[in-house]
């Protein structure tokens, strides 16, 4: 029918060339008129109907008068609703009824042929056949060529190729024997967006052959040593102005086996500095155990010092999730006799921990959701009082990445922690938050308790994609059994984030108070922080 309608129009655009400039198109259906300039755009447009399934269109009447040229045709009737016959076990099989009729078979066409393709059947196609005429509407039966179901057999990599082979090997214990679709392509480049170590070039390709379906990975080696500063600005607790600062220097994939090493330092307001210092090996001798190693110290001015030594082993669950073992030794000396809330104890304990981290596709967000949890046993040894006692410590923080609408987002952050002790807890055991990374608008390690919750809701709006600027809100509760207190908290602020050639630039106001407490402003906390990779 198609090459019909194409004779009747070439035979029309040979009377017609050399014609007059102006041909107006009439469809006697509707009268509706369409202009065009010149012979070939009418030919053109006739043409067209048959690609929207009016296949008997016709030529009526070609009128010539003066330059114009009236051109009178009728559609016919469009035959983009047929009646459909499919295979009673096929159907069943594509969750469809065996008979039924359809306003577009192009559409279903394409949508039998992917649900096929993410079967595996990638060089199936669905066939056609023509039945004749029913009631005046085309009726077709519907069938599929059938071709070997094709699962993922490895993977290739290229560019980058001196990656952990156990990072290779989990990518084919996860995804090997699969079936080969659209899903599973999908789920493995997701897996590898914003990858900390590595990044793809481009999507994953596949090599099929007579037997074997290969996955190429165009990897390359990521800019993962990264510097992180922070200056802080606001008062001590005798509203003095203060200047305090965050270093955090991370080397990363040096030897490329996706090793870190982090060092941190942080001074506070209240003259208390802490020094943290981690190794992590996630991939040991190619296997999926994982080494992480951590030394802290916590020097509070001239009253007392914290150390803890916290080894860790660790297996690899999936490339995502990852299981712990945790031993830990911590000790501390109260060196100012007037410090009498402060005890010299010896500890040592054993816990699990567990961590899941789901990439983002933006490159400004950290991840997409995060979830941290550990639980912990130690016993403790107090020299001065020649006692002993135990405790159990148990920490959990959840956090996610919602896309509203456009560039609106939501982040949702929950945290919570605590000691339970036989005996009562001096202050230098006490748990510290406050600051950049936890409860905003407080001095960072101000805040000291046995038991902390709080929540934290951030609006963000991305300017492009190479900036956001954030709008935030917290609450929680602080409570110190040492002082009798339960105090509920709350912090509310602004910042802007942006990129720049050096990295992450990141400005922030904070405002925290108890709650029943008037705002301040002298209570404002200022922070500008850059974030620089190398």
């Amino acid at each position: 029918m198609k090459r019909l309608l194409l004779f009747i129009n070439l035979f029309w655009m040979f009377l017609l060339f050399g014609q007059q400039n102006r041909f107006v198109l009439i469809d006697v259906q509707n009268q509706k008129q369409y202009l065009k300039k010149d012979s070939l755009s009418a030919v053109k447009f006739l043409d067209s109907l048959a690609e929207h399934k009016y296949y008997f269109a016709k030529v009526i009447s070609v009128k010539k008068e003066g330059e114009s040229t009236t051109i009178l045709f009728d559609k016919g009737e469009n035959y983009n609703r047929v009646f459909v016959k499919i295979n009673p076990e096929l159907a069943a099989e594509l969750n469809l009824k065996p008979e039924f009729e359809t306003q577009n078979l192009d559409s279903l066409r394409q949508k039998i042929h992917n649900k096929i393709f993410d079967q595996g059947f990638v060089f199936s196609r669905v066939k056609t056949k023509y039945l004749g005429l029913k009631n005046k509407t085309p009726e077709v039966e519907l069938s599929i060529l059938q071709q070997d179901k094709r699962k993922i057999n490895g993977f290739v990599v290229k560019g980058y190729e001196k990656v952990p082979k156990r990072f290779l090997k989990n990518l084919e214990k996860e995804y090997k024997g699969s079936v080969y679709g659209t899903k599973n392509l999908l789920s493995i480049q997701k897996s590898l967006q914003n990858h900390p170590f590595v990044q793809l070039e481009k999507p994953p390709q596949t090599l099929f052959t007579k037997d074997t379906t290969d996955i190429y990975l165009f990897l390359k080696k990521k800019k993962s040593n990264s510097f992180d500063g922070v200056l802080g600005f606001g008062n001590d607790k005798s509203e003095k102005f203060t200047i305090n600062g965050t270093l955090d220097v991370q080397f990363r994939n040096l030897f490329n086996g996706f090793e870190t090493v982090n060092v941190f330092w942080q001074r506070n307001p209240d003259s208390g500095q802490n020094f943290d210092l981690k190794v992590d090996v996630p991939f040991v001798l190619g296997s999926n155990v994982g080494l992480n190693i951590q030394t802290n110290i916590y020097k509070q001015d001239s009253t007392f010092a914290n150390f803890k030594f916290r080894p860790s082993v660790y297996y690899h669950l999936s490339n995502r999730q990852k299981l712990g073992l945790r031993g830990s030794l911590e000790t501390s000396t109260v060196s100012n006799s007037a410090f009498l809330e402060g005890k010299d104890f010896n500890k040592s304990g054993i816990g699990l921990w567990y961590e899941f981290t789901e990439p983002t596709e933006i490159e400004l967000f950290r991840h997409k959701t995060h979830i941290a949890a550990e639980a912990s046993y130690a016993s403790v040894f107090y020299q001065a009082d020649d006692l002993s006692s135990t405790q159990s410590n148990y920490f959990l923080s959840a956090e996610r990445n919602f896309g509203l609408k456009g560039n609106h987002f939501i982040n949702l952050r929950g945290e919570v922690a605590g000691i339970k002790s036989k005996l009562p807890l001096s202050t230098n055991e006490l748990l510290r938050l406050g600051g950049w990374n936890s409860f905003r608008g407080f001095n960072e390690s101000s805040l000291l308790s046995n038991f902390y919750y709080f929540g934290t809701a951030e609006y963000r709006y991305l300017i492009g994609e190479q900036a956001f600027f954030d709008v935030f809100g917290q609450y929680g509760q602080i409570t110190n059994d040492a002082l009798s207190t339960n105090t509920k908290v709350y912090s509310l602020g602004l910042g802007f984030n942006f990129f720049i050639k050096i990295g992450l630039m990141s400005f922030q106001i904070s405002n925290g108070n108890p709650v029943g407490n008037p705002m301040k402003f002298s209570d404002t906390k200022i922070h500008w922080g850059i974030l620089s990779k190398f």
